[in-house]
């Protein structure tokens, strides 16, 4: 007569079930409740209706003409009015989205835009190495050039930033020394 012990029975059937469930529900509320602002197509509706097709796109504007933030900070940043203003203080000043920018500025009033790409708080990013190491804006944040209306293209989790990280050859320019990026937990979590 071969008995189980009633330990046994806790610890090869109890316990792994139990530990399975906790994971599942920890992972499916985790899911569930992930805030619009980190899903992929969040477009939120900006103060100004924005072309980057037309500005990026048609005229062929560089990104870091207006996000100058890119090359010398962690953040990209939001253009100042005073950078819409280099071309429409004369370009377009009859349409009434310019006729609102110049009216923003002449008051030195800021325009309240909405960030598209936002991370969790305990997520550090910095654009500069990103840029620097010739990373094209459009890895990231897709291809800019061709959206009316900016959407979030990439989904904001961890295994897409680790995979461009550990395998950079797509990210950089051909002939670049970068093979890959840091993967230990403090070069984003600090």
């Amino acid at each position: 007569e071969d008995r189980v012990h009633p330990r046994d029975r806790f610890w090869r059937v109890i316990l792994p079930i139990g530990a399975v469930s906790v994971l599942t529900t920890l992972l499916a509320v985790g899911y569930a409740t992930e805030p619009d602002r980190f899903a992929k197509g969040f477009s939120p509706k900006q103060p100004i209706a924005f072309s980057h097709k037309l500005h990026a796109g048609d005229n062929h504007i560089p990104c870091l003409y207006c996000h100058t933030g890119a090359e010398r900070s962690r953040h990209a940043g939001v253009p100042a009015t005073e950078t819409c203003m280099n071309c429409h203080a004369v370009t377009r000043v009859d349409k009434p989205e310019i006729q609102r920018v110049t009216a923003a500025f002449k008051a030195n009033e800021r325009i309240e835009w909405q960030r598209v790409y936002t991370l969790p708080d305990h997520v550090y990013f910095d654009h500069r190495p990103h840029v620097n190491a010739g990373v094209a804006c459009q890895t990231c944040h897709g291809e800019v050039q061709t959206m009316e209306r900016v959407s979030r293209e990439m989904l904001m989790r961890m295994g897409n930033c680790l995979s461009c990280h550990r395998d950079a050859h797509e990210a950089v320019p051909a002939g670049s020394k970068i093979t890959q990026g840091p993967t230990h937990c403090f070069a984003c979590h600090r």
